[in-house]
């Protein structure tokens, strides 16, 4: 079984922030799947489905994003897996919007959700999916930057980075990792950016 965690803040207050991209990534794959998120235990919302051959695991944390670790751990240990199980999706500053990483093991770059979950877990030896949302403006307080609300415009495009980081995970769990990584590290062209 794969988990794969896709982190942000619950309520409508945060639904369209910056933070919950990894939200929307797992809603994206749910629909793509017909996976329905809506099991609520572990303080989570989970849903079970397959992906091919692969049984998974579809997970939001309903903790606040600091404090996903609580939700993750309790989920990879009631269904017996290891942090190799998991995939977490999550908001990155450090890359552009429109850009997409995969990451295996390592720090936690000053993601609180990602250093919940490693200090958990008590490994960092999960897969991360970075989606990239770039740097706040000049002067502007990274928190405050991943917790406003995006205006219409802005949705459409996370929306679209959304989508396009469901489909790389499809493509991770059907055709592995080195697949999605040279399909998917590519920085894509949002809509606002069409001529």
């Amino acid at each position: 079984m794969k988990i794969i965690a896709g982190l942000g803040n619950p309520g409508v207050r945060y639904q369209w922030t910056r933070h919950n991209v990894g939200f929307q990534a797992l809603d994206h794959l749910a629909e793509l799947k017909r996976i329905v998120i809506a099991t609520r235990r572990f303080k989570s919302i989970y849903g079970r489905g397959r992906i091919g051959s692969q049984e998974v695991l579809l997970v939001k944390p309903h903790t606040f994003m600091n404090l996903s670790g609580e939700a993750v751990k309790r989920v990879v240990d009631f269904f017996g897996a290891s942090p190799e199980d998991l995939i977490v999706v999550h908001d990155d500053l450090d890359l552009p919007l429109g850009k997409l990483r995969f990451k295996q093991k390592g720090g936690d770059g000053g993601h609180q959700g990602i250093r919940s979950i490693t200090e958990a877990l008590g490994s960092n030896m999960f897969l991360r999916l970075k989606v990239g949302i770039g740097r706040p403006p000049e002067g502007m307080d990274p928190a405050d930057y991943v917790l406003q609300t995006l205006n219409k415009s802005e949705r459409v495009d996370f929306d679209h980075v959304a989508s396009w980081a469901a489909e790389s995970l499809l493509v991770l769990l059907l055709e592995g990792l080195p697949r999605a990584m040279s399909g998917f590290q590519r920085r894509i062209t949002l809509p606002s950016q069409s001529p």
